[in-house]
């Protein structure tokens, strides 16, 4: 009777689109797979087959040591297999560098989608919050801790002298230094912070240093990633769930080699001619 729990089509999909290509089955590897899944996993019937000695042999063996089959037990009167789903097998798992290089991937096209030279990073919000995030909650002059209700945009050059709304030009500052600030020169008002004992000599001369590399576009904020809910749905309910660390005990599927005295019982299958 065919399992109830198992969505068929989606095994089969994983079957033909990752798990055959990716492990490079061959005509008798896919038929051999193919056949004890069905019989084992989805149907679960018991039937006495002569499968032809040689090339089968070598074929549950070679998926053995691929992971396809769990070899449990070898003797002359057969094999005992236990036979897994495409995804149960390790080496259908996307591993944790591919997953770490297609999310590179997914930001690096993020990031040629938006034209970081051209774009107006004060009109737009979800670009404000980059400059936000580049400070890392910090105002750019004084080095105050700010929260989001106390941050604002600051232009190092101020719009009345044409400045632009380039991530070159804004910053995150505090209410009090963006008032303070007003039309003057970024770097006169630095010094000013400097006479005044809100910076130190050191933090004066790096807020300098980052004033030359923010103009030179050496301070680029970091850019949104798209959202992965979309490019990434979530996986349908009836998706076969993969085995974890509690499964250890659950008792396992298997094909039994059956000895010549005891007939094959429902849920079993006989190798005889594997051995």
């Amino acid at each position: 009777m065919k399992n109830k729990t198992l969505n068929v089509e989606q095994i089969w999909k994983q079957f033909e689109d990752s798990l055959a290509p990716r492990l490079g089955f061959s005509v008798v590897d896919r038929a051999v797979y193919s056949h004890l899944l069905r019989h084992c996993r989805l149907e679960g019937l018991a039937r006495n087959i002569r499968l032809s000695g040689g090339p089968v042999r070598e074929a549950v063996r070679r998926l053995a040591a691929q992971g396809v089959f769990r070899l449990v037990e070898r003797s002359k009167a057969g094999h005992v297999v236990e036979v897994r789903l495409p995804d149960e097998i390790q080496a259908v798992r996307p591993n944790r560098i591919e997953s770490r290089e297609a999310a590179n991937e997914e930001g690096a096209g993020a990031r040629a989608a938006v034209n970081i030279e051209e774009a107006d990073f004060l009109q737009d919000r979800t670009l404000r919050k980059t400059i936000h995030a580049r400070e890392g909650g910090q105002c750019f002059y004084c080095l105050r801790r700010i929260t989001p209700t106390t941050q604002c945009l600051d232009h190092v050059v101020p719009r009345a002298q044409l400045g632009c709304n380039s991530y070159r030009n804004l910053v995150s500052s505090c209410m009090e230094c963006n008032s303070q600030k007003g039309e003057k020169a970024a770097e006169d008002f630095l010094r000013r912070l400097y006479r005044e004992r809100r910076l130190t000599a050191v933090e004066l001369t790096a807020r300098l240093r980052a004033l030359d590399a923010l103009a030179s576009g050496k301070l680029p904020p970091p850019l949104p990633l798209p959202d992965r809910r979309k490019t990434h749905p979530s996986i349908p309910k009836n998706h076969p769930r993969r085995p974890g660390r509690n499964d250890r005990g659950a008792k396992p599927h298997k094909i039994r080699a059956e000895l010549q005295d005891r007939p094959p019982v429902a849920g079993d299958y006989n190798l005889r001619s594997l051995g």
